[in-house]
């Protein structure tokens, strides 16, 4: 798996966008260039937990952008199937973010079951020069913590120390 200080790999992906116009796109990196990015991937469309991290990630969607940060999400399975879930599982209907084709791009970010060749539960976290800031990887079995992700991101963002538990507002530690 790629880690913090690797670059994050190019790509171009599809993409489902929504369901009102412009459905699929083609996405890449190069179009947040310059922006803090948050990757997201998930097994597989159709499932029970991925839906659930979707949601939390969306119920989120705010306070991502408050802090001007692209949010992408992505499975193996392709954007069709992608189209076809969110239209099939009401709590996806109404997303503020793209859903990837990532079957590729898990590949070279290393993140593929090696059993059920799906994504795991990876998480990356890019700063505005594609440098990978933040990687974490959970089980097929365990969700992920949204809110935790923020708090790196603001850690991140501080440029500072931030000691164990530290959120945005705190005191950071001085060298």
């Amino acid at each position: 798996m790629l880690t913090i200080g690797a670059s994050f790999p190019a790509f171009q992906s599809e993409a489902c966008n929504s369901l009102e116009g412009n459905e699929i796109i083609t996405l890449s990196n190069g179009d947040f260039a310059a922006r803090w990015q948050v990757y997201f991937f998930y097994p597989q469309d159709f499932t029970f937990i991925c839906p659930t991290e979707i949601v939390a990630f969306n119920s989120k969607m705010d306070a991502f952008t408050s802090r001007d940060i692209v949010v992408i999400g992505g499975s193996t399975d392709n954007e069709f199937c992608h189209l076809a879930w969110r239209k099939a599982h009401e709590d996806l209907r109404e997303i503020d973010f793209p859903l990837i084709a990532a079957g590729r791009l898990a590949g070279e970010l290393g993140i593929l079951d090696a059993d059920e060749k799906v994504c795991l539960r990876a998480t990356f976290i890019v700063d505005p020069r594609g440098i990978i800031q933040y990687a974490g990887c959970h089980n097929l079995n365990v969700g992920r913590n949204v809110d935790e992700i923020l708090r790196v991101l603001d850690a991140l963002q501080s440029d500072e120390l931030c000691p164990c538990n530290w959120e945005q507002g705190e005191a950071t530690l001085k060298p």
